[in-house]
């Protein structure tokens, strides 16, 4: 399927740094699958933002980023993963980010975002994630819990993948706040 198929115009504008392509999530209503390969800078960011607005704007709500191609993202592009994620929630949806690679991780974690931002371990993981009734999370988070390697107390305010801030141990929270190593 062509990306214009689910998006009207969105092969109009291109950029060599960053390649972007759509799939729609089965079984999950408003969603789409949207696989990142190349990098996202301050000089592609825009071109980024506006094609992440144009999937938005066509009526899709909870966006699941593939991140396992994505090389780098820097200070700026983080910025506009948060404005995306604005624009999301405003509409009622949700971003979540798969496939996160080390090097990515750790400009996310060094900014800070590794906590704020929805992290799943695959794709299906992500798609599951949508599927599920989002009631689960109400009980379960936020969740206080002891670092599995260094026991520092944690705080996470929803599931994902974590960094602890003493130790750096990678923990992964799933959607029942069960803790594990990542």
């Amino acid at each position: 399927m062509d990306n214009n198929d689910l998006v009207p115009g969105f092969n109009d504008e291109k950029d060599g740094s960053l390649e972007i392509f759509l799939s729609k999530i089965e079984g999950a209503s408003n969603s789409i699958l949207v696989t990142l390969s190349g990098y996202i800078d301050t000089y592609n960011s825009d071109y980024f933002q506006k094609q992440t607005v144009k999937i938005i704007s066509a009526g899709f709500k909870n966006i699941v980023f593939n991140c396992q191609n994505l090389t780098y993202v820097s200070s700026t592009g983080i910025g506009s993963l948060t404005s995306i994620e604005k624009k999301a929630k405003a509409n009622s949806g949700e971003i979540v980010f798969t496939g996160i690679q080390p090097k990515v991780f750790e400009v996310f974690q060094l900014l800070g975002f590794s906590q704020v931002f929805n992290m799943k371990e695959s794709v299906e993981d992500a798609e599951e994630y949508l599927k599920k009734e989002k009631d689960d999370n109400i009980s379960t988070f936020p969740k206080i819990f002891d670092c599995p390697v260094c026991s520092k107390k944690l705080k996470a305010v929803k599931s994902g993948r974590f960094r602890c801030s003493d130790c750096k141990a990678i923990i992964v929270i799933d959607q029942n706040g069960n803790v594990f190593l990542g």
